[in-house]
């Protein structure tokens, strides 16, 4: 007997902020969908990555996805014109998902046997994908499994635009809680600098660039240095 969705519904619908709602898909969703690998990525308003959560990858392989298997996936192309989920049987012929670019220079090196991607959406646009992925010996994804992707896809993007649109502070009121060198620091980092180089930039050490992100991110309650630029965009371009 196929197991209900609607535990994971209520869990994603409880969230009372973005970082909760990550986190429930995060920790919820693996069992329903017998993956080993997954996670959920959120695009800024410029289509850039903003934030991910992953479990069983390593930030490395996030680097390398957005460096070279975002151009290259067959899945996310799906998934971007049609704002609906897709599994790698779905739009490649059968039989050549390994030949496939994105295994071949981005997969295969992880053991990524089968992977689905589903979509975030708000506004008309995509905002966000979920991603999915299994490892050695198991079963490729179903049309069932794809249903049901879509299903918390619907629940994660009607949560999602709730959450933004009743409890999202202006990026001004987020500048208010940095320090004038913070903001400084930020400004860098914005424009692509290295902690050595932001160092080097505004006479202080690499450390301390390191520390001072520490306590930005912690004032800004993110955990990325994309995050955090994506949160102070419009002072940023002042």
């Amino acid at each position: 007997m196929t197991r209900s969705l609607h535990p994971l519904f209520q869990a994603i619908a409880t969230a009372s902020t973005e970082a909760a709602l990550r986190d429930r898909f995060i920790d919820g969703v693996s069992e329903y969908f017998g993956v080993q690998r997954w996670g959920i990525y959120l695009l800024d308003d410029e289509n850039h990555l903003a934030s991910f959560d992953v479990v069983g990858v390593s930030d490395s392989f996030v680097e390398r996805y957005e460096q070279i298997g975002r151009t290259v996936d067959p899945v996310l192309q799906y998934v971007l014109e049609n704002h609906a989920p897709a599994h790698e049987e779905l739009v490649l012929p059968m039989g050549t998902w390994k030949q496939s670019e994105l295994y071949q220079r981005c997969c295969a090196e992880y053991d990524h046997e089968h992977i689905m991607t589903g979509p975030v959406v708000g506004n008309g646009q995509l905002i966000g994908t979920v991603h999915f992925a299994r490892v050695g010996q198991t079963p490729a994804f179903n049309l069932h499994e794809l249903a049901s992707l879509g299903a918390v896809c619907t629940h994660l993007s009607a949560c999602l635009a709730g959450l933004r649109k009743t409890a999202s502070p202006s990026p001004s009121l987020f500048a208010q809680r940095l320090t004038p060198r913070e903001i400084q620091i930020a400004k860098l980092v914005a424009r692509g600098l290295t902690n050595a180089e932001v160092g080097a930039e505004l006479w202080i050490t690499q450390n301390s660039v390191k520390q001072a992100l520490k306590r930005m991110f912690r004032k800004l309650e993110v955990s990325a240095r994309t995050e955090m630029v994506a949160k102070l965009r419009d002072v940023l371009r002042e």
